[in-house]
This record gives C-alpha cells, sequence and structure tokens, in this order.
C-alpha cells in the first residue's frame, strides 16, 4: 500500500498545473511532532510505502528528520520533487537519512518549453543537475512527466533519456482538471490521444530496461493486458483502495486529484480514518455507475475516479469520461 503526504504547500516553483496551488507555506501545516504521530499511525495501518511530496518536500525543515523517522517505522521513504533543491550535499542527506528513492519531474527535452510549464528559469537544468547527484549518491531516482497537448509526441523520447540518465522509471502523468489545472483544461488531452499515447507507452515498455507506467490513465492497464504486455501493477485506480494521500494540514483526500477531504489526522487518528471512513469504504466496493460498472475491465482498471468526479457533479463512483473503451458488451 502506498500513500502521499503533502509536507508542506511551500514551492520554489508556480507550476501551471499544480493541483495543490502551492507556493506558500500553510499556516496550519502538520509540525514535526504531529508528522511524526501521523508516521506512526500510517506504519499501523499496514501502508508499506510513503511518499513524502508537497509544494517542494526539501523546503521542509525537518525533512531529514521525518524520513530518517519513517524509515525507523519499517516504511519505505520515497520523495515526489521538482529536483532542483538538489545539491551533491542534499542527495548524499537524503540517502543518509533512509530515502530510497526519488522522483523527479521533467516534461520536455526542451529546457525552455519545460521551464515555461515549471514557471522557473533553470529548471531544467537544475532537475538534470540534480539527477546526476542523486547518481553519485546511489539514490534511486525516477522521472516524473506531466502530458499536455504540446509535450504528447515526445513523451517517448523521455522515456528514452530517463533510461539514459540512469532512472530507474519514468512515470507519465495524465492531468486531472484540480487546482491550477482547472484553468488550462483546453491544453489538456482528448479521449483519441489518451488511447493513442497509452498503447505507445505500453508498447514501449517492451523495448526498455526502464519501468514506464501511466499515472491517472488506469485503463492502461486494460490496454496492456489486450497487447499482452506484464506490468507489476495489479490495478489501474488505487485511491481509496490501497492508496491516499494528505494535504499540509492534515486532510486525508481518497487520491490527490480528488478534492474531496474526508476527515482529519488532528481530529481522528489516521489508522482510524483509513480503516472505518465511508468514503473510502465505499471506494473499495468497486460499484461504480455507468459503463465502468459493466466493464468487463472493472475490477482490473477501475477508471479514474478523480475524473469521475470532475466530470460527474462530484460523483466519484461514475464512469471514466475520457476512456474510449465500450465496457466490452
Amino acid at each position: 500500500m502506498i500513500i502521499s503526504w503533502n509536507t508542506t504547500n511551500q514551492c520554489n516553483m508556480s507550476c501551471r498545473h499544480c493541483y495543490r496551488d502551492a507556493k506558500e507555506a500553510h499556516p496550519e501545516e502538520l509540525n514535526t511532532k504531529e508528522a511524526k504521530a501521523l508516521i506512526g499511525q500510517i506504519a499501523e495501518a499496514g501502508f508499506k510505502i510513503m511518499i513524502f511530496s508537497g509544494g517542494e518536500p526539501l523546503m521542509r525543515s525537518d525533512i531529514f528528520e521525518l524520513i530518517q523517522y519513517a524509515a525507523a517505522h519499517k516504511l519505505r521513504p520515497v520523495l515526489g520533487s521538482n529536483g532542483t533543491l538538489i545539491t551533491k550535499e542534499t542527495a548524499y542527506k537524503l540517502k543518509e537519512a533512509g530515502a530510497m528513492g526519488i522522483g523527479i519531474s521533467l516534461d520536455s527535452m526542451n529546457p525552455d518549453k519545460h521551464n515555461q510549464f515549471r514557471g522557473m528559469k533553470n529548471a531544467w537544468e537544475w532537475a538534470v543537475r540534480g539527477m546526476e547527484y542523486c547518481k553519485q549518491a546511489g539514490l534511486g531516482f525516477q522521472i516524473h512527466t506531466t502530458v499536455m497537448d504540446w509535450n504528447y509526441h515526445e513523451v517517448l523520447e523521455i522515456t528514452d533519456f530517463a533510461e539514459k540518465i540512469g532512472a530507474a522509471a519514468h512515470h507519465i502523468f495524465f492531468l486531472v482538471p484540480t487546482g491550477r489545472a482547472a484553468n488550462i483544461k483546453e491544453e489538456f488531452l482528448s479521449a483519441e490521444q489518451y488511447e493513442t499515447l497509452l498503447t505507445d507507452i505500453v508498447q514501449k515498455q517492451k523495448y526498455v530496461n526502464i519501468e514506464v507506467k501511466p499515472t491517472c490513465a488506469p485503463q492502461f492497464m486494460r490496454i496492456a493486458k489486450e497487447q499482452g504486455v506484464s506490468f507489476r501493477f495489479s490495478k489501474g485506480c488505487l485511491a481509496g483502495i490501497s492508496y491516499c494521500i494528505i494535504n499540509p494540514k492534515g486532510d486525508v483526500q481518497p487520491c490527490a486529484y480528488l478534492d474531496k477531504p474526508i476527515d482529519n489526522v488532528r481530529r481522528t487518528p489516521f489508522s482510524e480514518i483509513w480503516r472505518t471512513n465511508s468514503v473510502l469504504q465505499e471506494l473499495r466496493t468497486m460499484d461504480y455507475k455507468g459503463k465502468c460498472g459493466t466493464c468487463i475491465y472493472k475490477r482490473l482498471c477501475g477508471g479514474c475516479r478523480a475524473r469521475a468526479a470532475f466530470y460527474n457533479e462530484g460523483d466519484y463512483m461514475g464512469p471514466e469520461t475520457l476512456c474510449l473503451f465500450d465496457g466490452g458488451k
């Protein structure tokens, strides 16, 4: 099971698609003591992988202490970062603290395009520099790419770059219109582009020695099965089933893009939220509506629950609108 904690809302970038609308730290962010209590509850709930994300997690002053604390609780600490703050010293400190890997954002092979999207000069150069420092420190890293209509045709080129530079994986994020991303919907892919790119990604996995994984496009599991390509994953959308996210001030959501706080860890211990919350229990039934409910790949794919909520007036059990498959009926 995987959990992501937005450690802070503070960020040194102004990314055009940020679901957290990150920039300044939130005044009610969990402090070190509260964060350690949360980590203990996450371990108690049976989670294995803990993602420290943001904002930019490296802007949190106690991040190394918290990573070390998570590792001591038998969690596998990893980070989601824009990579620009990874100095040689930082990479070694992350490794020494017990970090097991870091995902670094790279959205284009054209530095100017990446920098414009991320709202920061030199973002591309510094992110790639961070990857090299991680490699020197023996800290595994992977590349994260957000897909838009303007970088759609270079995604697989980034996969080749990821393999060449020594990344362990290339994870490709398909946007959901939440946070700042709601303002750039015209740059999203169409359903037809989704299907084409997902098919290309699945085929690409045959020819590279790193993991290539679409995120927030669970229909890739159906395409992989149809194409006879094996992935290590058992289900597409994990929201509320074996994954959830906690925001900087302790609100729990089924996933990062399903903007539906269901409780707060200051009010209810996380382990109790995970075990008893009614929204999470409903997601685990997989009693989806529309074509997702009758689809032969329902349990393999599950449809993106965040996208279902956005396009179905908040109904997170509704059908996934950007899937072309008719359900197999």
